[in-house]
């Protein structure tokens, strides 16, 4: 399903699409375009996402060898 709507493009960005579309529509061209970009932007949050997530698991997992390291020096000591 598409919809109508208005944007405003700067003419050198139109100019590169006109000239990138080949024999299918500029608005085609433009559609595509916007699919790929979007992906991409929704890839490098996940990327971004994933970073976050395995700093802080690392973060935690030092924290928790480093504590039990601790308990065995701790425990063997006692021996």
């Amino acid at each position: 399903m598409r919809k109508t709507t208005s944007f405003t493009i700067s003419y050198d960005i139109l100019a590169e699409i006109a000239a990138s579309k080949g024999e299918g529509s500029t608005s085609e061209r433009v559609n595509h375009l916007l699919r790929r970009a979007l992906d991409l932007e929704r890839r490098d949050k996940l990327e971004q996402e994933a970073a976050e997530f395995f700093t802080h698991e690392a973060d935690e997992s030092l924290k928790e060898r480093t504590a039990f390291q601790k308990a065995t020096r701790k425990s063997l000591s006692r021996d």
